[in-house]
This record gives structure tokens, C-alpha cells and sequence, in this order.
């Protein structure tokens, strides 16, 4: 038994291994982390069973895996409280910073929605078995469950798409995501980003800097312009600078920069605000450009929302797939609940 779960164990270590070195950037990587582990913790669970009279001897060993294994336990218990509670409260604080609007209620309404799922929804279940509406509710509980599934795997592989084990990458361009300027004000936001970009160029001398960005409505020139003035003013030589002027969004900020590079195959970096890397790492594998991504930090509780939202990005970029399983699901429920009434 030992040797099976260790075999497995190092079946789902290749496989992350395998997808993080040949394509991180989908869902997969957060999947195949998220497998690697639960098979750690079952070849935890049986070497503890395995070498239990070892384990007895020492008494200390002994009761601190006890502790671990009962605080997981909880921890997995409590955690649907937990996200309902971190995004109550973080969705008042973004309300109370960022004030009232639409974009700052997702939290809140996020919170909502679990709260009536966690507890309002089961008490809907009690509609009569084999009626149409047992069948709507599996629908509607398993597609509940599909999304809250999708989301953790998003945020998880999000997450894996940040860590980087050195910045120097021998990196041909950075590419620095514009994000709105006021007036020809870089705001601390769009600041962050290019802040970070200069890090990177710092550990990359061979590197240039591609600030990308057009003019939207508000703004006194090119976010681009703009962002070159910021980073000459941080010290950034200006022939290692390119500035992409013409894009309004993050899919013609990457094709357009892309059209800048030279070479066949430049390495690229490309930086946004953390929250934001991931889904514009799934554009650029949609346009076909290889790039690794790197985050600027910002606040936490603006992170949450703005994750909601990124999310919901996700959603759309890949809604085709989302609806042939939610629907294939849902067909299945009726046909059978169509079967039970012959």
C-alpha cells in the first residue's frame, strides 16, 4: 500500500512538473497542484498508518500530526463560513474606501450569493422526489458547485502563475499593461506596474521595456506616453524604452507589443497588477505569444473584488466550454427525470 501511494503520489508530482514547465498558463496547473497534494496528504495518512508503533514511541511526533490533521479537518469544515465572512467583510471595507458604485459591490453581492447557497438553498430541497423540481434543483446546485469549483482552480492557478524562482530570466522584452491615466497623472496603480517593470528590466540588462498603452476618454495623451515620462523620471535609460500608444484594451495591448519585438522567439515577460497576470497570461496563449507573467502588489481588499471580475473575464474568454458541461449535465438530470415519468 505504501508503495502504491508513493507511486502515485510521484505520478500527479510529474504530471504538475510537466504542466508548469511546458504550459502553466490554464486551469490545469491549479488542477494538477491541487491533485499533487490531496495525494501527499493520502501518502501522509498511510505512512502514519504504516509506521503507527514507530509513531507511538514518539509520543511528541505523534500528537503534533494529530493537531495538524484536526486543524485541516476544521480548516476544511469551516471554510465555506470562512469565504462567506472574508468577503463580507472585506466587500464593506472596499465600499467604505472606494466608495459606492457597482464594480465595488461585487464582494457584497458575492457574499450574498454564497450566503443563500450555504444556507437558504438547502431548504429549497424539499420539493418532492422525482418532480421536475428535484431535477432543477441538481441543475442548479451542481452548476453552483461547477463555478465555486472553476473559481478556486482559477485562483490557485493564478496564484502558481506568480511564483518565479529568480527575476532574471534573460528576458528580450517586458511588456508594462496600461491601466488609465489622470489627465497626464500616472496614478499609484498604473505606477506599481511600471515600478515592477523597471525591477525587471534592472535584473534583465539585455531586456527592453514596452509601456503599452492608448489615450481613452479623460486622458491628455497615450497611457504609453505617459508611462515612458514616469519611467524616465524613475531612471530608466530611454533608448531601452518602447511605448505602444494605439491599444484600449489588454488583448491589443499584447498584439500590438507584440508587433514591436524583433527576433523569432523573444523571451517575454509581461506585468500587470497581480490580480489581473493570470487572465492576461490566457490572452496571450490565446494570440499565441510565449510570455511568463510578473504582479505588482496592491491592496487586499481591492484584490477580492477585482478578482470577481477577472473571473468573470475568464468566464467569457472560455463561456463555449462552461456551456457544453453545464448544459450536458443538465440534459442528462432531464433525460433521466424524463425516464422516471414513462
Amino acid at each position: 500500500m505504501l508503495q502504491v501511494s508513493f507511486g502515485i503520489f510521484l505520478v500527479f508530482l510529474g504530471v504538475f512538473a510537466g504542466v508548469m514547465l511546458r504550459e502553466p498558463r490554464s486551469l490545469w496547473s491549479g488542477v494538477s497542484f491541487f491533485l499533487m497534494m490531496l495525494s501527499l496528504g493520502a501518502l501522509l495518512l498511510v505512512v502514519t498508518a504504516t509506521y503507527s508503533q514507530w509513531l507511538a514511541a514518539h509520543e511528541g511526533l505523534l500528537w503534533a500530526l494529530l493537531a495538524l490533521a484536526v486543524v485541516a479537518g476544521l480548516f476544511v469544515l469551516a471554510f465555506p463560513l470562512l469565504l462567506f465572512l472574508l468577503f463580507l467583510i472585506e466587500g464593506v471595507r472596499v465600499v467604505r474606501h472606494e466608495g459606492l458604485s457597482p464594480g465595488n459591490l461585487l464582494s457584497l453581492v458575492f457574499a450574498g450569493l454564497w450566503f443563500g447557497f450555504l444556507f437558504v438553498w438547502p431548504v429549497v430541497g424539499v420539493w418532492e422526489k422525482g418532480s421536475l423540481g428535484t431535477a432543477l434543483y441538481i441543475i442548479v446546485s451542481f452548476s453552483a458547485v461547477y463555478m465555486l469549483s472553476l473559481m478556486a482552480m482559477y485562483a490557485l492557478s493564478a496564484l502558481l502563475n506568480l511564483l518565479h524562482l529568480r527575476k532574471g530570466r534573460r528576458l528580450d522584452y517586458i511588456v508594462v499593461l496600461g491601466a488609465g491615466v489622470d489627465g497626464d497623472r500616472v496614478p499609484p496603480l498604473l505606477a506599481g506596474r511600471i515600478e515592477k517593470g523597471l525591477a525587471l528590466l534592472g535584473h534583465n540588462p539585455q531586456a527592453r521595456l514596452i509601456l503599452s498603452g492608448g489615450q481613452g476618454p479623460g486622458e491628455d495623451l497615450p497611457e504609453g506616453e505617459a508611462m515612458a515620462a514616469y519611467a524616465i523620471g524613475k531612471g530608466a535609460e530611454p533608448g531601452r524604452l518602447l511605448r505602444e500608444t494605439g491599444s484600449a484594451n489588454t488583448e491589443e495591448n499584447l498584439r500590438f507589443s507584440w508587433a514591436l519585438m524583433e527576433g523569432k522567439a523573444p523571451r517575454v515577460a509581461v506585468v500587470t497588477t497581480a490580480y489581473h497576470v493570470f487572465r492576461a497570461l490566457l490572452i496571450a496563449k490565446k494570440l499565441g505569444l510565449r510570455c511568463v507573467g510578473f504582479g505588482s502588489k496592491t491592496k487586499w481588499y481591492f484584490t477580492l473584488n477585482a478578482l470577481l471580475r477577472e473571473f468573470a473575464g475568464y468566464i467569457r474568454l472560455t463561456r463555449r466550454r462552461h456551456i457544453r458541461v453545464v448544459g450536458g449535465v443538465a440534459g442528462f438530470v432531464l433525460l433521466l427525470w424524463l425516464l422516471t415519468r414513462l
